[in-house]
Protein backbone atom coordinates (compact mmCIF):
# COMPACT_ATOMS: atom_id res chain seq x y z
CA UNK A 1 0.00 0.00 0.00
CA UNK A 2 1.26 3.05 -0.99
CA UNK A 3 1.22 6.71 0.93
CA UNK A 4 0.87 9.84 0.11
CA UNK A 5 0.87 13.33 2.17
CA UNK A 6 -2.19 15.72 1.15
CA UNK A 7 -4.80 18.05 2.85
CA UNK A 8 -8.31 17.78 2.43
CA UNK A 9 -10.49 21.24 1.89
CA UNK A 10 -14.07 20.09 1.62
CA UNK A 11 -13.91 17.84 -1.41
CA UNK A 12 -10.71 18.62 -2.72
CA UNK A 13 -7.33 16.89 -2.10
CA UNK A 14 -4.09 19.21 -2.15
CA UNK A 15 -1.60 16.96 -2.59
CA UNK A 16 1.83 17.95 -0.75
CA UNK A 17 4.68 18.01 -3.84
CA UNK A 18 3.19 16.49 -7.39
CA UNK A 19 0.02 14.41 -7.33
CA UNK A 20 0.88 10.78 -7.99
CA UNK A 21 0.72 10.08 -11.39
CA UNK A 22 -0.96 6.60 -10.89
CA UNK A 23 -3.94 8.55 -9.07
CA UNK A 24 -5.13 10.19 -12.51
CA UNK A 25 -8.53 12.24 -12.82
CA UNK A 26 -9.93 10.07 -15.21
CA UNK A 27 -10.21 7.13 -12.95
CA UNK A 28 -11.42 6.11 -9.29
CA UNK A 29 -9.33 4.83 -6.28
CA UNK A 30 -10.14 3.45 -3.48
CA UNK A 31 -8.57 5.21 -0.60
CA UNK A 32 -8.67 4.93 3.61
CA UNK A 33 -7.85 8.49 5.17
CA UNK A 34 -6.56 9.02 8.46
CA UNK A 35 -6.92 12.72 9.63
CA UNK A 36 -3.14 13.77 11.03
CA UNK A 37 -4.41 16.99 12.32
CA UNK A 38 -6.84 19.51 12.34
CA UNK A 39 -6.77 22.26 10.42
CA UNK A 40 -8.34 24.32 13.41
CA UNK A 41 -5.69 23.11 15.96
CA UNK A 42 -2.60 23.52 13.47
CA UNK A 43 -3.58 27.34 12.94
CA UNK A 44 -3.95 27.84 16.81
CA UNK A 45 -0.66 26.36 18.03
CA UNK A 46 1.17 28.29 15.22
CA UNK A 47 -0.70 31.47 16.19
CA UNK A 48 0.94 30.72 19.57
CA UNK A 49 4.24 30.00 18.39
CA UNK A 50 4.07 33.12 16.22
CA UNK A 51 3.06 35.55 19.00
CA UNK A 52 5.98 33.73 21.14
CA UNK A 53 8.78 35.12 18.31
CA UNK A 54 7.17 38.16 17.62
CA UNK A 55 7.08 38.58 21.72
CA UNK A 56 11.06 38.09 21.71
CA UNK A 57 12.09 39.61 18.76
CA UNK A 58 10.25 42.99 20.71
CA UNK A 59 12.28 42.09 24.10
CA UNK A 60 15.54 42.16 21.42
CA UNK A 61 14.72 45.76 20.15
CA UNK A 62 13.00 44.86 17.08
CA UNK A 63 14.29 44.04 13.74
CA UNK A 64 17.73 45.90 13.52
CA UNK A 65 17.41 46.38 9.41
CA UNK A 66 14.37 48.08 10.10
CA UNK A 67 15.60 52.01 11.32
CA UNK A 68 11.62 53.59 10.91
CA UNK A 69 8.79 51.06 11.16
CA UNK A 70 5.97 53.35 10.20
CA UNK A 71 8.13 54.55 7.00
CA UNK A 72 9.38 50.54 6.39
CA UNK A 73 5.43 49.07 6.87
CA UNK A 74 4.00 52.38 4.22
CA UNK A 75 7.12 51.11 1.61
CA UNK A 76 6.12 47.67 1.87
CA UNK A 77 2.11 48.35 1.67
CA UNK A 78 2.65 50.32 -1.53
CA UNK A 79 3.39 47.05 -3.06
CA UNK A 80 -0.17 46.04 -3.29
CA UNK A 81 -3.28 47.47 -2.93
CA UNK A 82 -5.12 47.53 0.21
CA UNK A 83 -8.90 46.49 -0.13
CA UNK A 84 -11.42 49.69 -0.28
CA UNK A 85 -8.44 51.61 -0.08
CA UNK A 86 -6.90 53.90 -2.93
Amino acid sequence: MEKYRATIHGNIIEWEGEAPAELGSDRAVTVDVQVVATSRKAKRSSGKKMAQLMTKIAAAGGIPSIKDPVKWQSEIRRDRPLPGRD
